[in-house]
Order: C-alpha cells, then sequence, then structure tokens
C-alpha cells in the first residue's frame, strides 16, 4: 500500500549516463512535460489498484458469492505476481526498451482491468488480479528508467521527489475512492467501477506514451534469471496457500507439507541466487547485500512492516462494513484521517526529526502506530463511535508515516551506489511480498475468529498480530546503528 510509495524512486537498474542525455535532447519543453504527465497516470494505476480493492471487497463477496479465502486471493494475488516478476520486469526493460515494456505494461493492465470489471465469477476475477500484478511488475521499473532518460541527473531530484508525493496520495486516495466509487455507483455498476475506472486512464497512458515517451535501453542488461524466478515464484505460492486455503478445507495434510516446501525452495533460491551470481555475476537477488547488517535489518523491517500494514487495512474495511454495517462511503470517509495521519508522519515529522534521531524514529512510529491500532480496535470494539475511530485511525497513520518515510532510506543508506538498482528491487520486493503475507495471514486470522465470534472480536485477534509484527519492528531497528547516515568506519 502506502509503502509503495518509498521506493518508486529506486531506479530497478541504473542506467548509462549516455542514455540520460540523448533522452534530454530527444524532449524539451511541454513535450517532456507530457511525457512525465504520462509516467505519473502510470504510477496512479499501479499504486491505487493496490489499496483501492480493499474498501469494496465485501460488495465483491455478496456479489460474486465469493468465498472468504476467494476475497482473501482478490488482494493475495495482485502482491504475489508483482513481487515475482518486479525484478524481471525491469530486466526486460533494460533488454528489449523501456518504452516498449511501458507500454506492453500499460496495455496488459488495463486489459486484466476490463476482466476483472466483467468477471461472473471469483475465479475469473482472482485470475484477472493475478494478472493485473504481473502486468504492474512489467509497467513499475520502466517509470524511473524513463525518467532517468528524459532528465538531467540534476532535474531528476524534483521529479522524483512528485513520484513520491503522487505515490502517497495514490495510496492513501485508494480505498477513499473506492468507497466514493461504490456509493455513487455509476450506471449501477457496483463495485465493478473499481476497476473499470482504470480504463480511460489506461488507454490515455497508452496512447499518450505511444507518442511521447523516448525509445531507449540499457547497454549492459543483465540476463533474466527463470530458474531464480520460478523457484521465489514457488516458494511464496507454497506459503500462501495453506494459509489461506487450509482452515476452509480443515487443515489438510499440505497444509503441513507446503510450508516444509517453501522452506527448501526458499534455501534452493539462495544457493541457486549465490551460484548465479559467482557465474555471470548477476541473479535475482545480489546475496552479497546481505553482508551489510543495515540492509539486513532494513529488509526485515520492510517485510514485517508490509505484512502488518496490509494486514491491518485489509481487515478494516471488513470489519467496518461488515461488523459496524456501515456503508462504503462511510468506510471511504474514516480512511481520511488515516490518510492525513500518514502525510503528516511523511511530510512534516519525518524530514525533521530523521537526520536528529535516526533509527530512533523508526521506533518512535512502530510504537505510535501499534497504540493507534490498539486504541482502533478497543473503539469498535466497545464505543464504536465514528468520532473516536477516526482519532484513533489518525494516530495510527501519523506512526506509519513516521516509519513510511524513512524506511527506504534506512535500508539503502549503507549499501554500495553500484548495487542501488539491484538492492532497491529487492526493497520493493518485501514491500509486495509483504502484502501478500499481510492479505493471507493476517486475513486468515481474522476470517477465523470470525467462524466463532462476531466481526469486532476478529478485528482485535488481527490487530494483536498486527502489534506482534510492529514491536518485531521496533525491537530491530535497536540494533540499527546510531548515525545511520554517516560513512561506516
Amino acid at each position: 500500500m502506502l509503502l509503495c510509495m518509498s521506493s518508486e524512486t529506486i531506479p530497478p537498474h541504473p542506467p548509462s549516463p549516455l542514455l540520460s542525455e540523448v533522452g534530454v535532447a530527444q524532449l524539451l519543453g511541454y513535450r517532456r512535460r507530457l511525457a512525465f504527465t504520462t509516467v505519473i497516470l502510470a504510477l496512479v494505476l499501479e499504486i491505487v489498484d493496490t489499496t483501492i480493492v480493499n474498501t469494496a471487497l465485501p460488495a465483491i463477496q455478496r456479489g460474486l458469492g465469493a468465498s472468504e479465502s476467494a476475497t482473501q486471493w482478490v488482494v493475495t494475488g495482485y502482491f504475489l505476481m508483482f513481487a515475482i516478476l518486479l525484478v524481471a520486469g525491469g530486466r526486460l526493460g533494460d533488454l528489449y526498451g523501456y518504452r516498449r515494456l511501458f507500454l506492453v505494461g500499460v496495455g496488459g493492465f488495463t486489459l486484466a482491468s476490463l476482466a476483472c470489471g466483467l468477471a461472473p465469477d471469483a475465479t475469473t476475477l482472482i485470475a484477472a488480479r493475478f494478472a493485473q500484478g504481473a502486468a504492474a511488475a512489467i509497467m513499475a521499473p520502466q517509470m524511473i528508467a524513463l525518467v532517468q532518460l528524459m532528465y538531467s541527473p540534476l532535474e531528476r531530484v524534483a521529479r522524483l521527489a512528485v513520484f513520491g508525493l503522487v505515490g502517497g496520495l495514490a495510496a492513501i486516495g485508494g480505498p477513499i475512492l473506492g468507497g466514493l466509487l461504490i456509493a455513487a455507483n455509476p450506471a449501477g455498476l457496483g463495485w465493478r467501477v473499481v476497476f473499470l475506472i482504470n480504463l480511460p486512464i489506461g488507454l490515455v497512458a497508452l496512447v499518450a506514451g505511444w507518442w511521447l515517451l523516448p525509445r531507449g535501453r540499457s547497454p549492459h542488461a543483465l540476463r533474466l534469471d527463470p530458474i531464480g524466478t520460478l523457484l521465489l515464484g514457488a516458494a511464496l505460492i507454497a506459503l500462501l496457500i495453506p494459509a489461506i486455503e487450509g482452515r476452509a478445507l480443515g487443515w489438510p495434510w499440505w497444509s503441513i507439507a507446503l510450508p516444509v516446501a517453501s522452506v527448501v525452495l526458499a534455501i534452493a533460491f539462495w544457493r541457486h541466487s549465490v551460484r548465479r551470481t559467482a557465474r555471470v555475476g548477476s541473479a535475482l537477488i545480489a546475496p552479497e547485500l546481505f553482508a551489510a547488517p543495515t540492509f539486513r535489518l532494513g529488509l526485515s523491517m520492510t517485510l514485517l512492516f508490509a505484512t502488518a500494514t496490509n494486514g491491518f487495512l485489509l481487515v478494516l474495511s471488513m470489519v467496518l462494513q461488515r461488523g459496524l454495517g456501515m456503508s462504503p462511503l462511510d468506510t471511504a470517509l474514516l480512511h481520511l484521517p488515516f490518510g492525513l495521519g500518514v502525510m503528516a508522519g511523511i511530510a512534516l515529522i519525518g524530514p525533521r526529526v530523521l537526520p536528529r534521531v535516526g533509527a530512533g524514529l523508526l521506533i518512535f512510529g512502530a510504537l505510535t502506530m501499534a497504540l493507534g491500532l490498539a486504541g482502533t480496535a478497543a473503539a469498535v470494539a466497545f464505543a464504536p463511535i465514528p468520532g473516536l475511530i477516526a482519532a484513533t485511525l489518525a494516530l495510527s497513520g501519523i506512526g506509519m508515516g513516521c516509519i513510511t518515510g524513512p524506511l527506504g532510506p534506512v535500508t539503502l543508506a549503507r549499501v554500495d551506489r553500484g548495487h542501488a538498482g539491484v538492492a532497491g528491487g529487492m526493497h520493493n520486493g518485501a514491500q509486495q511480498i509483504g502484502g501478500a503475507l499481510g492479505a493471507a495471514v493476517i486475513g486468515s486470522l481474522f476470517f477465523a475468529i470470525l467462524d466463532h465470534g462476531g466481526a469486532q472480536r476478529a478485528f482485535g485477534g488481527a490487530v494483536a498480530l498486527d502489534i506482534v509484527l510492529l514491536a518485531a519492528v521496533a525491537l530491530l531497528a535497536r540494533f540499527l546503528p546510531g548515525a545511520i547516515f554517516a560513512p561506516e568506519g
């Protein structure tokens, strides 16, 4: 969700300076501004669709007669394919051209959105969401590469700041926009409008991209790693299937065997990455980066934080609508104070405090968010007054913003510039994996408790797990060096 914004400023692979100069020469004035706007449109598409579906899930479940596990796959499928194919998407752009792969990604995303909006059943919708995530993984890495082509190094600073601002607003606005669209119900489309709204935006981005964007690709493109991609995908799927499907099927034998297989596949993936790096110089990940303690800790915090936040946003929409009987519009409005809190943490608190306290800001953010989540759970259970819930959500948002902003820079602070691209891709991949785990694990806990109690009680159990994950983030942050942005001695 909001985590996406912190990694959007990291290119999948550092492009050649020569390509950047060529791009600047090709695009000047209004044409370059229009090209940048086209890239921003694609950014909005990618990020909004990580969160817009949350508000629509109860309506989707009713409209399609979907099971609880099916609603989890609607969220998880997008994150899963994004995580698996993200690095491959960046390397395809290096090999075959950023403009070409951008158009392929936008076109695929638009078609997948149409399939989501027309889905006659839950199975079709899940398949279309998988396709959406795959298209997003192809589209996303090209955005930064195209900005690198179009602007000089100094000009990029302001453009990448726009990426961060727009990305944050898009992530915050997703659940709000979803609720507003469902409440408006244009043409009687109901929940389908949250997907169909992508069509005009996607078509505009596609036509404008064809007309405006410069051609370019890396002269030093890294090779694809199909075996690494398959191993990573198999490990994640083996972990997620039992988490989502096991409860409904009575925890059959494979619900234990698959997580064990996931560990085996993860080990195989690591060993393959080490061998491939030694043999050809690159793999899906860079194992040598884990030698830096700050990177190991930062990546672990990213995974835990993404799991907690995306799981919370999923169950929040469910409890507000299924437990408290709120409409999608009411649910959207309650996300506003949360979003404002996040923006306050990112824009007002983080930049002023991070240089002085370093990792202490992450600890403060994790504990503040945990306190806000506990307050939200208590308000939902004992005093479901919208104003009180809004206040606790605002506190949660402030804590979340204090983590979201600095987490990416902290993770990459001690990474050598030569590894900046792959390190950024690994950071973004950890975010997407966390998003999938949040929907699977925290969502499954919510539905398991819901089987034996009310939605408020289920929400409290899910929030308890969120708090444990945030406490782990705070604990890991304590092991970071005090002057994290100082050169290592």
